[in-house]
């Protein structure tokens, strides 16, 4: 069985997502700063279809973050604003008709919904009876393959508290956002033991074992 692992982009300040998220601003002011050392990645920019790229020290951290067998999410990173999914037509996600994905991905959430199949192995499941639950059906989905706990920030905070994440990833940006999406409150008696750092441009890569 893999791991459960979390990687998640964060400001010198500790947020991961400025203030002010709407829907037509989902990481709130400022909160695409913390992913600006990705976009120009050869890693990220060949599974969104998209030719060329630089190679530096992170392109194998994105390797690594692609790699995953299943993915939990928060209702908050799926997105679709508050409320139950009876939009016209109903919210099928910020990525398109292709997410990222390409394997299942289990959506947190208090509103019942049938699973949504996307194009390129990508299918969201709408999971209302908690985390561990969610986990439980990820793990059996990725088989011997990791499970990422992708975000956002409350949905994190509840895995830290609850001891279910295993490896935690900061991708530590030289961005002070002031305010925001903080992730590292309410998570409990979290210890951490640091396994690796990986220096580049924009970024410095921290690996933490969880609770050793």
């Amino acid at each position: 069985m893999g791991k459960v692992k979390c990687q998640l982009a964060i400001s010198l300040d500790g947020y991961v997502a400025g203030p002010r998220q709407s829907l037509d601003d989902p990481l709130g002011v400022d909160g695409m700063e913390l992913h600006r050392w990705v976009f120009d990645l050869e890693a990220w920019r060949g599974p969104q279809g998209l030719e060329g790229g630089d190679t530096n020290p992170s392109s194998q951290v994105i390797k690594e973050a692609q790699d995953v067998g299943a993915t939990v999410m928060g209702r908050n990173m799926f997105g679709g604003g508050p409320g139950s999914w009876r939009d016209d037509p109903p919210w099928t996600g910020w990525w398109g008709e292709d997410p990222p994905y390409h394997t299942p991905v289990f959506v947190l959430t208090h509103h019942p919904r049938d699973p949504l199949p996307m194009q390129g192995g990508t299918t969201f499941h709408f999971v209302t009876d908690g985390i561990v639950s969610a986990l439980e059906q990820a793990r059996q989905a990725a088989g011997d393959r990791d499970v990422l706990i992708a975000g956002g920030a409350n949905a994190v905070q509840q895995y830290l508290a609850a001891g279910l994440i295993e490896e935690l990833q900061l991708h530590v940006v030289p961005y002070v956002l002031g305010d925001g999406e903080r992730l590292l409150e309410h998570v409990g008696d979290l210890r951490l033991e640091q396994t690796r750092v990986i220096e580049a441009p924009g970024v410095v890569h921290l690996t933490y074992r969880v609770n050793p």
